[in-house]
């Protein structure tokens, strides 16, 4: 890496350690005390200044936009003063549970990273000063979470670290019961994050209003879908009926299992996309990232070929039934298969393959959340038009519901951090658009106050349309869903600012 690419990387460690694979930063932490991240960011400054520009255009300016989204994200918000998450994120160890390396290898670097969590968790503490009551009530439980399966009897190290880990775990606890209570970015400042991330200016009222059309429009859908199926029950009657209608926990993984072959096989046969090699696991999330239902840990672009994992969380078994049973509906037979074309293919699976390809250092390294999380979300409708489970409406109504969850996202993230609503508001939106239930409702918009720029989903999806329509029209005859989607993958990742690129080749 030359030295720009390298400050870049500097002050996005553990994104790239994982997503892109750069494991010459294993076992290390990055600095986020307030005197690290000013370093950061004059390092960023003087190798922008002083590195030549890359013969590349289209790698020139994407560089360019994620040296300004930190610049933005850490200079002008300093969100790791705010953010727990960030700080989380840094201490995480689960990337070296994958198998990137020998596992020996992989150990030693685990232990050098263990070792760094106090000065971590000091560096934490000191920045993280403006934490608002609600996002640390949010995040508390993840907090908590980075210790499980450390055991303080296995070495000295791991005592330090837990002990380490408790201080944080205090601080955010304070932050929960004294911090601000308005978790507010405020509307230029939310505006000012997704768009410097982006390389595109953001008027978020169009982008309410844009919401607003899509949920009407994915309203309709779900509406239809469910009609084809049972046209003489309400829509509010029979979603919860589909949702109850799920494996049990034993067989939760074994049914993603065999939708991830089928997702495989249905874009292989289609050639959705340029790339579907390797292999495809799947199995339940390491134990601090149970948290979450589903997600996708791929073989990263730099590092040896290695399985993916498609992860699968079912309900710990001693939970209480009313949770158990909630949280298994997010595994329905008419929700899950979207899931998978979410996660597997040719969702974010088929697009970490294609990152494999990206033909420069900056493609595979920098990734832009909204191109990857919009990518995936694209996939679900267009597999649905592809012909996916043609003739079974329930495909159709779990694209639609997993759609209006996102669309609802995008809603909340303006109306929270604009001051348009508040969490309880939020709650209610997820309920009455989304077909959520209370308490999945309450997580959501619980998420909106740490994740601002959640509503990515629908927002590259979007993007992403409007970009293979202007492709349509241009291409005339020429046009077909492959040469589409080989152009925008030859990007890897990019910025929504420069997706028109793709139209180029």
């Amino acid at each position: 890496m030359d030295n720009r690419l390298r400050a870049v990387c500097d002050l996005m460690v553990p994104v790239v350690r994982e997503m892109a694979g750069l494991h010459e930063y294993d076992g290390v932490v990055q600095d986020l005390s307030p005197e690290g991240v000013r370093r950061s960011l004059t390092a960023l400054a003087r190798a922008r200044r002083d590195t030549p520009v890359r013969r590349d255009p289209h790698d020139e300016a994407h560089l360019a936009v994620f040296e300004e989204g930190l610049r933005v994200q850490f200079g002008e918000l300093e969100l790791h003063r705010r953010d727990p998450y960030l700080h989380l994120s840094n201490l995480e160890l689960t990337a070296y549970g994958r198998e990137y390396a020998p596992a020996p290898e992989r150990a030693a670097a685990r232990r050098r990273h263990l070792a760094q969590w106090p000065d971590a968790v000091d560096a934490a503490i000191a920045s993280l000063d403006q934490v608002s009551a609600p996002v640390a009530g949010a995040l508390l439980t993840a907090v908590r979470g980075l210790a499980a399966g450390l055991d303080p009897a296995r070495d000295q190290e791991t005592a330090t670290a837990l002990v380490a880990h408790q201080r944080l775990v205090a601080h955010i606890a304070r932050a929960a019961e004294t911090g601000d209570p308005d978790p507010r970015l405020g509307g230029a400042a939310l505006a000012a994050l997704m768009g410097s991330q982006e390389g595109v200016d953001v008027d978020l009222s169009a982008l309410a209003e844009t919401a607003e059309r899509e949920r009407q429009r994915l309203a309709e859908l779900l509406a239809e879908a469910c009609r084809a199926l049972d046209p003489h029950r309400p829509v509010r009657e029979l979603v919860p009926e589909l949702l109850a209608d799920h494996p049990d926990a034993d067989g939760v993984i074994p049914e993603a299992a065999e939708l991830a072959a089928e997702v495989i096989e249905f874009t292989r046969e289609r050639g959705l996309v340029p790339y579907l090699d390797g292999e495809c696991r799947v199995g339940p999330a390491p134990e601090s990232r149970r948290w979450s239902s589903a997600m996708m840990t791929w073989a990263a672009p730099f590092e040896a070929d290695a399985p993916s994992w498609y992860h699968v969380t079912p309900p710990g078994a001693g939970w209480p039934a009313a949770e158990r049973e909630e949280w298994l509906t997010l595994f329905s037979r008419t929700g899950l298969p979207s899931v998978t074309v979410h996660e597997v293919a040719p969702g974010h699976f088929a697009h970490g393959r294609a990152l494999r390809h990206a033909p420069t250092d900056v493609r595979r390294a920098l990734h832009s959340l909204t191109f990857c999380e919009g990518w995936a979300h694209y996939a679900e409708e267009m597999c649905l038009e592809e012909g996916f489970r043609a003739g079974d409406p329930r495909f159709t109504i779990g694209v639609a519901l997993e759609a209006l969850v996102r669309v609802t996202r995008l809603t909340c993230a303006i109306g929270l951090h604009t001051g348009a609503m508040d969490v309880v508001e939020a709650t209610e939106l997820f309920v009455r658009d989304a077909h959520l239930a209370r308490a999945a409702a309450a997580s959501e918009a619980r998420r909106g106050t740490f994740d601002a720029a959640y509503g990515r989903y629908t927002w590259g999806k979007l993007e992403l349309l409007r970009l293979r329509e202007e492709a349509r029209k241009r291409w005339g005859s020429g046009f077909t869903l492959q040469r589409f989607h080989a152009a925008l993958l030859s990007l890897g990742s990019p910025p929504l600012g420069l997706l028109p690129a793709a139209l180029s080749g």
